[in-house]
């Protein structure tokens, strides 16, 4: 499958239900319950730091860095998720690109960005090797990477994205999302094991320094018992950080 595939699978994904997503996932449990603060604590003190938003959506994130004292560069493949994170992040020292991040990443020059945070955007990506080589590119020496993904485990225990493959495969699936209205939104994307995930990390140049399969916050029992006792017992995401410590950019340069 090409790179051109793989936007397009994301960007259909997302632009037809792009304002419902930026006014829910503020606070869908999922995200603000779950994901959202773990990959934050991994960040840690942004005070100060240029940081890259990859795969920035509706900029919740970018919004959070620049009131945590950062400048930020957020990047998206979807054309109406960057209109919303423009919107959202008016008078703010931060930029936002249309870019897809199974490409170079053309919008970014080397050595320019002291954390990069992907927030749940590599599960649309098909080949992260180059992806990861672009960020360790874009970063500079000794910076700190932070991305979360679905949890590869998770996924295969499940019937609708294992699809009868093997663990060890890389498997496409898609699915009908709940808890963003209706229509019910067809998301696609990839699941792959985790061996594949954090070998192309360290292959490209990034040392793996903490993982966290993360549990929900307590508030979120009062707002979904359901959801609160299945996300005790087994991760839906799991929330990584890695820091740069060689250069490499894994796509060939015109």
């Amino acid at each position: 499958m090409s790179s051109s595939d793989s936007a397009s699978m994301g960007r259909t994904a997302y632009a037809g239900f792009a304002k419902r997503y930026a006014e829910i996932a503020v606070t869908k449990p999922h995200n603000a319950l779950y994901e959202r603060p773990a990959t934050r604590a991994l960040l840690g003190d942004v005070n100060g730091l240029h940081v890259l938003d990859a795969g920035c959506g509706p900029g919740i994130n970018s919004a959070w860095l620049v009131e945590q004292g950062a400048t930020v560069h957020g990047i998206d493949v979807t054309p109406e998720m960057i209109a919303l994170a423009r919107r959202r992040c008016d008078g703010m020292p931060a930029t936002f690109d249309v870019q897809d991040l199974g490409t170079p990443l053309t919008a970014v020059r080397d050595a320019q960005f002291d954390a990069i945070v992907s927030a749940l955007a590599l599960d649309y990506v098909e080949d992260l090797g180059p992806t990861f080589g672009e960020f360790a590119r874009v970063a500079k020496p000794g910076a700190t990477l932070v991305w979360s993904m679905g949890h590869p485990m998770r996924d295969w225990l499940d019937e609708r994205t294992r699809r009868n493959r093997s663990y060890f495969e890389t498997t496409r699936f898609g699915m009908y999302w709940s808890g963003f209205g209706e229509p019910k939104p067809y998301v696609e994307s990839y699941r792959r094991p985790l061996a594949d995930i954090l070998n192309a990390a360290a292959a490209a140049g990034w040392q793996l320094e903490q993982m966290v399969e993360p549990l929900p916050l307590p508030e979120m029992k009062a707002v979904s018992p359901r959801l609160y006792d299945e996300l005790s017992q087994a991760p839906a995401f799991m929330c990584l950080r890695a820091r740069r410590i060689t250069t490499r950019g894994a796509f060939p340069r015109e």
